[in-house]
């Protein structure tokens, strides 16, 4: 029996949640759940039918993206993960998906606008997209260089990893992270639903004004800030 067996619990029932919550088509998505006492992950094996999976067949990795236990291989974006597990050390969880109105937006190589107090209760700023990575890195190691290039774009913006749990990846589509699993779903599903949103909003006024400061700042703070009233106590 794996003595990773609670990584492995984690990770399949988070990937199963991606399929219900209409973010993945076939197998275009990936969750892994980290354990980092030990140093290692579980994630999805690739190209593995959802329905096939199982707790014992989510493949443990290291966080120099070495298999460490196994018969699959993992997903083709293990080396991303482990680069964001290894240089962010409060993450627990990491999506990837190609869910539609998201990627829409990357393939678009835009920012997604904070239009609306549904994304002020999540960020207090554009969800960022990373430009595509130049020919050299893209020739490269491709996968490992993509948790450079979403490292790389918020350091630029100035923006903290525990601040900002999701990102997407110019021409490519959305990751996001949280403390676990199940949050990094549930930042993946809101990311969806800010993305439609979003979308919709410049379809019905095309110039429509970013949500103004007094907004953000309230529905921010009354969900996360040190005097938030939302939910109970």
């Amino acid at each position: 029996m794996s003595k990773y067996l609670d990584i492995q619990e984690s990770a399949y029932q988070a990937n199963m949640q991606l399929p219900k919550l209409g973010l993945v088509l076939f197998t275009f998505g990936n969750v892994s759940a980290a354990n980092r006492s030990v140093g290692v992950f579980a994630i999805k094996p690739s190209g593995v039918p959802y329905e096939d999976l199982s707790p014992a067949n989510m493949v443990i990795v290291d966080f120099d993206g070495k298999t460490v236990e196994g018969n699959l291989r993992p997903s083709s974006d293990t080396q991303t993960h482990a680069v964001l597990y290894k240089h962010w050390p409060a993450i627990g969880g990491i999506v990837h998906t190609h869910s539609t109105y998201a990627t829409a937006w990357a393939q678009s190589l835009r920012s997604i606008p904070i239009f609306g107090t549904t994304h002020a209760d999540h960020n207090t700023v554009d969800i960022p997209c990373a430009p595509p990575m130049s020919d050299e890195m893209i020739k490269g190691n491709y996968e490992y260089e993509t948790g450079f290039q979403i490292m790389n774009e918020l350091k630029e913006k100035g923006l903290s990893y525990e601040e900002i749990e999701m990102i997407l990846v110019g021409n490519h589509a959305p990751f996001t992270w949280g403390k676990t699993p199940a949050k990094a779903v549930y930042n993946s599903a809101v990311l969806e639903a800010i993305a439609k949103m979003a979308l919709l909003t410049e379809q019905i006024n095309p110039n429509a004004p970013r949500l103004k400061d007094a907004l953000i700042k309230k529905h921010f703070e009354r969900k996360h800030g040190p005097d938030s009233y939302y939910g109970q106590q």
